[in-house]
């Protein structure tokens, strides 16, 4: 009995000693978590029913984000188009051709350069010819009869984009014709034809020039016309030579809506501003439907560095093994930008994702250089 009397002091003293100990520390670990939500409240839409006032006014403080811009039924028409071709799966055929479209006055000075690249690879191939001045005469069997309807085109006019869009449409009559190649009549090839092939056969995306220019001649020429369809931190630049495959072909064929706010707001004078329209239509247009189906450079060289309104020409004095071998080296695509900074927008050339030689092509040569390059160019 006496031994049961001294056990029960300390049974009944545990629990009212550890009881206020975890009191106090459950109630200064809320304390330190309602004071610190106050110092830096929480953002959360839970924040309003949980911690302090000042929490749920930052959320209703917070601007709420702006609703999206609902389409036109031409906007909603073409970008149904457009996802349509663009998703389209790709149907290789058994014989997949390029189609090399010549943008030209009249006569190719080069013919019998492109004739000795042709040579030999029938049926991968197709020639179209745009001649807006004369019928041209022709050295190359593979030239002949190959004139499509034709109008007349002057520069930095819609008339150049129009021909651009005539070209592709006649190629596309062809189901072979997988990739499409824009080229002027001052083009040369710098590779052998297995090469250019298999370099454009085989790429997962189109090549067209595309970069942002904040200057005077880039974003310096966009029109508020063109809204709301185009805006303009959507306003693009690049060169017009261009190597697309058959999806891209078909939504430029496709195309009214963005063509149209370039045909009428993007012209020399419009604005009190010399907009070229074939420097920017493209461009423009595929940064906003398809900006990840374009490599943002072209696979034809053109030197800009002169900073005149056309690039440099090469002349026969100009044209040596060294210059044909820089440019097949390039690895690298430049954008100069035409502000005052005059930045440069630097990029790899990744074919496939791999770091390649960007240039197929090069321009602008003179006829006068046509004998040396026969003697350089081996195809």
């Amino acid at each position: 009995m006496g031994g049961d009397m001294q056990m029960l002091p300390g049974s009944s003293h545990r629990p009212a000693l550890k009881r206020p100990v975890w009191i106090i520390f459950f109630v200064s670990l809320v304390s330190l978590f309602l004071a610190c939500s106050y110092i830096y409240p929480p953002h959360g839409d839970a924040a309003c029913y949980v911690f302090s006032s000042k929490g749920c006014k930052a959320v209703t403080d917070r601007p709420l984000p702006s609703p999206a811009r609902e389409l036109t039924d031409e906007e909603f028409a073409s970008k149904v188009v457009f996802r349509d071709i663009l998703h389209t799966p790709r149907i290789q055929p058994k014989y997949s051709k390029i189609a090399f479209m010549f943008l030209t006055p009249s006569s190719l000075p080069f013919e019998k350069l492109w004739d000795r690249f042709f040579c030999g690879h029938e049926g991968k191939f197709s020639v179209y010819v745009h001649a807006s001045k004369e019928q041209p005469v022709h050295v190359s069997r593979y030239f002949l009869n190959r004139e499509i309807h034709s109008d007349k085109v002057g520069w930095g006019k819609i008339s150049m984009v129009d021909a651009e869009r005539r070209l592709l449409a006649h190629a596309l009559k062809d189901p072979d014709n997988q990739q499409f190649v824009l080229l002027s009549e001052s083009c040369i090839p710098l590779h052998s034809f297995d090469y250019v092939y298999d370099y454009l056969m085989h790429a997962n995306m189109s090549f067209i020039d595309c970069f942002f220019d904040p200057g005077p001649h880039g974003n310096g020429r966009y029109s508020k016309h063109m809204l709301p369809v185009v805006e303009k931190k959507d306003f693009r630049k690049g060169a017009q030579w261009f190597s697309i495959r058959r999806q891209h072909a078909l939504v430029v064929i496709a195309d009214s809506l963005y063509y149209s706010r370039f045909r009428d707001y993007c012209k020399r004078g419009f604005d009190g501003k010399n907009c070229i329209a074939d420097e920017h239509y493209l461009p423009t247009f595929f940064h906003i439907i398809d900006p990840g189906g374009i490599a943002n450079w072209s696979v034809t060289h053109v030197d800009w560095s002169e900073r005149k309104w056309h690039p440099k020409s090469y002349r026969a004095r100009d044209v040596t093994y060294d210059l044909l071998k820089n440019i097949t080296s390039i690895e690298l695509s430049v954008h100069v930008t035409s502000d005052e900074k005059r930045e440069e927008q630097v990029q790899a050339c990744l074919w496939n994702g791999v770091r390649r030689p960007c240039y197929l092509f090069a321009r602008k040569f003179y006829p006068e250089t046509l004998h040396k390059l026969m003697k350089l160019l081996s195809f």
